[in-house]
């Protein structure tokens, strides 16, 4: 029986190495995984569906289950969670110290449906009782879907010579949510800095306190392919847990340690301490804190005016995989 060959456009992770590096092989395919940045990945997928299988922004996905068009299917493999703490700069001089003092100011994003913005947006509402309109919104791309702002939320563009971190250093904005960091501020000598100086502990009280891992993409494929082959959803799923499993390995190898930081084994027992279990990056909805974390994601999105309902967990997910029992 010939593979199926399937091109796979994702980032370069150390959970997803051995798919890339042919150490794991989803059951009946033959796959060929491009390593792209993810801006790129979720441009050329949400505009022309060029790949079988990719990474995706859930954001921009949740947007694309509401309108049922890009025709994709997804599988609960969550390539990229982050803690977003750590992601929104000032500028120095604006006097901004507390979370609360971002209330009436402007503040700078890729666009206001970057996954990364939504959840900055759903934590200062939820733990500062900043809402969506007290703030002017610059976003420097704009969605890669149709979008209108929805009512009494104000999003300017970019002026085409300008960038939002050069914005940021010059005062022209108060603050910038960016999972990149600002060339200038990892230079030194800027005055951007970061809203919270001690961004780790702040973002391991929230988890204490919320149980929320922040999930930021996912992995679909073309709805057409899910459909034609039904073991497929299936199949990627396994493969993704199993090159996830060896990676979690190799982190807690004590003999030589595979990444280059001294104190890894250490970092380790941190993290699994904070998250009270071994493998702190779960995927699939098993895990109640996923899904938890799902919805917790789909109220910001429609509090925010992204749907005009919040999407259920279920409704992102091919169901195969859904049915299927835990691997």
């Amino acid at each position: 029986m010939n593979k199926l060959k399937l091109t796979l456009a994702c980032g370069d992770y150390d959970r997803t190495r051995p798919l890339m590096d042919g150490t794991v092989a989803p059951e009946g395919v033959e796959l060929t995984y491009l390593p792209l940045p993810a801006t790129e990945i979720f441009w050329r997928m949400l505009r022309h569906l060029e790949f079988d299988v990719s990474e995706i922004g859930l954001v921009p996905y949740m947007l694309a289950v509401e309108r049922g068009e890009p025709d994709l299917a997804g599988i609960p493999v969550f390539t990229s969670r982050s803690f977003r703490h750590s992601s929104i700069y000032v500028n120095a001089k604006k006097n901004i110290n507390r979370p609360e003092d971002l209330a009436g100011k402007r503040i700078g994003c890729s666009s206001y449906v970057n996954s990364a913005a939504v959840w900055v947006r759903g934590i200062l509402r939820d733990e500062y009782g900043i809402e969506r309109d007290q703030i002017v919104w610059v976003e420097s791309r704009g969605v890669k879907q149709a979008f209108q702002a929805p009512p009494g939320v104000v999003i300017e563009g970019l002026p085409a010579d300008r960038t939002l971190a050069g914005m940021l250093a010059a005062g022209e904005l108060d603050a910038l949510i960016s999972p990149r960091m600002p060339e200038a501020f990892a230079a030194g000598g800027s005055n951007i800095r970061r809203l919270f100086p001690d961004f780790a502990a702040a973002e391991k009280d929230y988890y204490r306190r919320t149980k929320i891992f922040p999930i930021m993409h996912i992995v679909v494929m073309r709805g057409e392919l899910a459909r034609a082959n039904p073991w497929l959803p299936t199949s990627l799923y396994k493969a993704f847990c199993l090159a996830k499993a060896q990676c979690m390995k190799a982190l807690y190898e004590t003999t030589a340690l595979k990444n280059t930081l001294p104190w890894m084994i250490a970092e380790v027992d941190e993290v699994r301490a904070l998250f009270g279990q071994a493998d702190y990056w779960t995927y699939g909805l098993d895990d109640p804190l996923n899904r938890a974390n799902l919805e917790v994601l789909a109220r910001y999105v429609h509090e925010q005016g992204i749907t005009s309902r919040r999407i259920a967990p279920e409704e992102l997910f091919d169901a195969s995989v859904l049915d299927m029992e835990k691997v």
